[in-house]
């Protein structure tokens, strides 16, 4: 995937550059290289409840395959996990050490990280959300064709969801889960009123439900009816 993502001439898919950033694998000689890393090069990056993170670029260039050894290197950006107090991790470690190999050579260190980490915020908890709260994991028969539509349909609706949350919640709303948007907004009672040649929907308003129907339908790109 690397190296097709890396030929600007991919005879198979869109050419030109498309730039990357991916989770590298950790291996001896980039973690030596990682801690050899001066420690002027470290900077601030993120504070998470009782962790402290810090990234810095890693002079680690490993030995490339024939079809990218001619080809701009791909550039290592470490980030480094220490506990606050100094305390250490429960497998017993004081530092804890991950890295990030992408093409993109012009943003910050902090920048790439940033946006690396927007891939859904975090992947394993859109799995989560897929399989145990919009039914990807229960697929419905033995057919492949089917199972592979509904698990589509899973997705999609994970990204409308997400999209919904993104363009017209409200900011403590952009963190729920599909459970709780069902409870808040999808399972609100409602009735349906015919009056003077119009039809009217009428919600029930309660401190437990989402009320702000109105903000919310002119913050959704909506069709404009002609």
């Amino acid at each position: 995937m690397l190296s097709w993502l890396r030929n600007e001439e991919r005879a198979d898919g869109p050419r030109g550059f498309i730039g990357f950033a991916v989770s590298a694998r950790m291996n001896p000689v980039l973690r030596e290289e990682i801690v050899a890393t001066p420690e002027d090069r470290w900077q601030g990056y993120a504070e998470e409840g009782t962790v402290s993170k810090e990234c810095a670029q890693v002079e680690y260039f490993p030995e490339e395959t024939p079809a990218n050894r001619y080809r701009e290197p791909l550039r290592y950006v470490a980030i480094r996990i220490r506990q606050k107090q100094g305390e250490l991790f429960a497998d017993g470690s004081a530092v804890k050490y991950f890295a990030v190999a992408t093409n993109l050579w012009d943003w910050t260190a902090k920048q790439l990280l940033g946006w690396h980490r927007e891939k859904a915020g975090s992947i394993e908890a859109a799995h989560d959300v897929l399989k145990n709260e919009l039914a990807g994991g229960v697929l419905p028969c033995s057919r492949f064709g089917s199972n592979a539509a509904w698990f589509r349909l899973a997705v999609l609706t994970y990204n409308v969801l997400t999209a919904m949350k993104r363009l017209a919640l409200p900011a403590e709303l952009l963190t729920a889960r599909p459970k709780r948007l069902r409870f808040l907004i999808f399972n609100t009672p409602g009735k349906l009123i015919h009056h003077a040649r119009r039809t009217v929907l009428r919600l029930v308003r309660t401190l437990n439900r989402f009320s702000n129907w109105a903000g919310a339908m002119r913050a959704l790109p909506l069709p404009v009816a002609t």
